[in-house]
């Protein structure tokens, strides 16, 4: 599930949203209070449980060659979503919603030229009913990117974070101790 022109998306396991009000997230490093959504690149980094660790790479401008085999896999697309071998039942099973919301009040945060997602700060009205995004297995498949399973996040991230792929980690705290 993508969003279409004038729209980003918020993923959600609750169906009952009506309205999206700011509010700081547990997880935030803004103090400022935000509606938080996505764009059509970023939407694939919440196609999981909200609890569940992952960490993302994915081929960027001056990705070199070496690193792009290393860390997305040679002849293996573009990206890749690695999770830990505990959360594959709840990444089969969970039912996540997608909320289509109007993009004119959202705005872009993060790294200049690299925004992990989109804020508004006044609240925002869903366009519609929340849309079951379906087999989240699946969504990665129709998308061309790679799920990885893994016994710890921990030797993947710490190579990803020193290398010249993209990368984004989501709740990493919630992955197992480091080994």
């Amino acid at each position: 599930m993508r969003p279409e022109a004038g729209q980003v998306l918020h993923f959600s396991e609750d169906p009952t949203i009506e309205l999206f009000v700011p509010h700081v997230a547990a997880t935030a490093r803004e103090e400022e209070p935000y509606v938080w959504a996505v764009g059509y690149d970023r939407a694939p980094d919440y196609w999981f449980p909200r609890q569940c660790p992952r960490a993302m790479a994915w081929v960027r401008e001056g990705t070199s060659d070496v690193d792009r085999d290393r860390i997305v896999g040679a002849g293996c697309g573009t990206r890749v979503h690695a999770i830990e071998y505990a959360w594959w039942d709840a990444l089969r099973t969970t039912k996540l919603y997608g909320y289509r919301l109007p993009a004119g009040p959202f705005r872009p945060i993060g790294a200049a030229g690299e925004p992990h997602a989109e804020v508004a700060t006044e609240p925002v009205r869903p366009l519609g009913p929340p849309e079951p995004v379906g087999d989240l297995i699946a969504c990665h498949a129709a998308a061309g990117i790679q799920l990885r399973l893994l016994d710890n996040l921990w030797p993947f991230w710490d190579q990803v974070i020193t290398s010249t792929v993209g990368f984004s980690g989501i709740r990493l705290a919630n992955a197992r101790p480091r080994p």
